[in-house]
């Protein structure tokens, strides 16, 4: 007979910069989200699709919740971390060992909400020099939330992922697949693209222009075995150009080097990659502006 198969939605949801897009990235084994030091990285709900035998399990990377909603795209992020709590079938929540937050609390305080079963995967275990400290830290954590699974890790070691899986392919329901087998995203190759980009843009930049950056895919065409690309890095204000820019254009064509060899890396072909960069005033704080560069 033919396995029974499992298919469900998997959340991963946390305070910024708790390493979700990386433990989404380990997971799938290729870089579906990128990655940064910097918190609120990730602003969309980004999809990682892996399918094992029977056994599919869609991973939603998702933005960080936070309890700032001063802008627009705070917002926007709080709302689309909300509403994968609501719709998974399985739930981790993502937080730092040793370390408890007033954000960390404010996630739990969505949790309660929920029906579905919540994993507690306790990141970054590679940096705890005293391992008898973890206990008390996992007691206290018991009192305040009635966890299914709780799963100490190290994503950056990959440490306890193979059992942090296992524990949700068995929590997943039984429902026929909802993607193909070969299938690892549901984004396509736009906004890849665009994401690599800013990635680096935020790896060359500081303070707060990464929060005030976006990237749009001008056009994509392949020609012979060559994938020609424009695409325009948006910014709110007039003085964060020349940040980006850089002296005689250094950073810009920095940013382009570093952007383009991922994406070639992605694709496996050649790629010719121009970027502009153009103002939109106050986009990050302006609802009909985000819905205009894509977010919706």
């Amino acid at each position: 007979m033919k396995p029974i198969e499992k298919c469900g939605y998997v959340a991963i949801i946390g305070r910024p910069n708790v390493g979700k897009s990386t433990l989404l990235n380990d997971i799938i084994g290729e870089k579906i989200s990128i990655i940064s030091p910097k918190p609120q990285t990730t602003r969309c709900q980004i999809l990682g699709i892996k399918t094992v035998k029977n056994v599919q399990a869609i991973y939603i990377d998702t933005p960080g919740l936070h309890s700032a909603e001063a802008r627009a795209m705070n917002r926007y992020m709080n709302r689309l971390a909300n509403s994968v709590i609501v719709d998974a079938d399985v739930i981790i929540f993502m937080v730092e060992a040793l370390r408890w937050y007033e954000e960390d609390e404010g996630v739990l305080e969505k949790l309660e909400k929920t029906t579905a079963p919540v994993i507690l995967a306790i990141n970054k275990m590679d940096l705890l020099k005293d391992k008898n400290l973890l206990l008390p830290f996992i007691d206290r954590l018991k009192d305040k939330f009635l966890f299914t699974q709780i799963v100490p890790l190290s994503v950056k070691k990959r440490k306890n992922i193979e059992a942090l899986e296992k524990i949700i392919n068995q929590l997943l329901p039984e429902k026929p697949h909802f993607f193909l087998e070969q299938q690892i995203t549901d984004k396509d190759e736009h906004f890849q693209i665009a994401e690599l980009i800013r990635e680096k843009v935020i790896q060359m930049t500081a303070q707060e222009v990464p929060y005030c950056t976006t990237v749009i895919i001008d056009s994509l065409k392949w020609k012979n075995n060559l994938l020609n690309i424009n695409a325009v890095i948006w910014v709110e204000r007039e003085g964060q150009k020349p940040i980006i820019i850089g002296k005689n254009g250094e950073k810009l064509k920095k940013i382009g080097t570093l952007a383009r060899k991922d994406i070639e890396k992605l694709f496996g072909t050649k790629v010719f990659l121009r970027l502009w960069v153009k103002v939109k005033s106050n986009w990050t704080n302006n609802d009909k502006l985000l819905q205009g560069l894509g977010f919706e």
